[in-house]
């Protein structure tokens, strides 16, 4: 008798044209991740020659009992490091059978902002570092505590080593290798400084792909921690008291900042960040008033700041953008529960389309 794995890691390219693709979206609450599998004649690497489809919104808060019919768009394709072979991981957005977006479809908000001909001549750029934290499944306390516990005062778990400082690198690394088996610009992993929490960036990668990678990462990550009987937490400040929150750090350039006398376009910028605070606080992450206190590599959250090498900034800019006066910032305000459709759109219609 086959075993279960043998059956999940069956090749089907020895036997069939046929492909699945796994259509990916998101929920109603802007967090929750659904996904479900269809069967495609044949390997397709172009977004728009793959068929629409439809959910019931009403189960995922998106749509009435009475009008339920969900309509996904694909717009983006991956290789799918869970089947392999010619299998495809399709981001979607949602729409109503009019054609009309959900209110929660905030891809294509960003998409009207990123075909802006003055945001595409200014070809943004965005590196993402989004943070997490490992939760046990039972009990939802970070993997490595001791139950019902606390383990040793921060400091030896940042890009730490050894079985009392990381906990859960196997996940780290599997989820690693799968974002590159899809085709996702995943630049990096690191341990954290709280025990149990983790980073990994995504870019650099221009305008939208910067959303479309970042939630098709997690969805992967979701999708290993559920192997793993872990839970996933994008709690921005998942352990109270004296522990680091979790953030979703932005960098951001735009072809101006990378040129010469960049350094000029890049505090033109930040003022207009700091002009738009408010607004930006509010679009960046629920949660985001437990983790910007002032403290913990934190800015205090009413209050707008940036600096040079600042991680108790705003805004830090890096010494070697100083050096070279030109480069890129980083908006360390996104907390770790962000939308990346909403935030990277933000920073280029603040930075590029807005006049103060």
């Amino acid at each position: 008798m086959s075993l279960l794995s043998d059956l999940i890691n069956l090749n089907l390219t020895d036997t069939t044209k046929k492909v699945i693709a796994e259509y990916i979206w998101i929920g109603g609450s802007g967090m929750d991740i659904r996904s479900k599998g269809r069967t495609l004649p044949e390997p397709v690497t172009d977004p728009a020659k793959l068929p629409k489809w439809n959910y019931d919104g009403s189960s995922t808060g998106q749509a009435s009992g009475e009008d339920s019919e969900v309509i996904l768009y694909p717009q983006a394709i991956f290789r799918d490091p869970f089947r392999g072979g010619n299998n495809i991981l399709v981001m979607c957005d949602a729409y109503t059978p009019a054609g009309e977006p959900l209110p929660t479809n905030a891809r294509y908000k960003a998409e009207k902002i990123f075909s802006h001909p003055d945001v595409i001549a200014e070809e943004p750029w965005y590196g993402i570092e989004q943070e997490y934290t490992l939760l046990r499944q039972e009990v939802k306390w970070p993997i490595g505590w001791p139950l019902g516990g606390y383990p040793g005062p921060q400091g030896p778990y940042y890009c730490g080593t050894g079985a009392d400082k990381a906990f859960g690198r196997d996940i780290v690394n599997s989820h690693y290798k799968a974002c590159l088996h899809a085709g996702i610009d995943i630049s990096g992993i690191n341990g954290e400084v709280m025990p149990g929490q983790w980073e990994f960036q995504v870019g650099p990668v221009g305008g939208i792909s910067a959303g479309d990678q970042l939630w098709v990462a997690r969805y992967i990550l979701e999708r290993i921690t559920e192997i793993a009987g872990v839970t996933l937490s994008f709690d921005p400040k998942p352990i109270e008291g004296d522990w680091n929150g979790a953030g979703a750090h932005t960098n951001y350039s735009t072809k101006s900042m990378r040129s010469d006398g960049g350094y000029e376009v890049i505090k033109q910028a930040i003022e207009k960040l700091k002009l738009r605070h408010k607004e930006h606080i509010a679009a960046y992450g629920e949660g985001n008033d437990r983790r910007l206190t002032g403290k913990h590599e934190t800015a205090d959250i009413n209050n707008f700041s940036w600096g040079v090498a600042n991680r108790g900034a705003s805004v830090r800019v890096g010494r070697e953008t100083e050096k070279a006066a030109k480069g890129y910032f980083e908006d360390r305000r996104p907390a770790s529960n962000m939308d990346p459709y909403v935030v990277t759109s933000m920073i280029a219609e603040t930075t590029i389309l807005w006049k103060p």
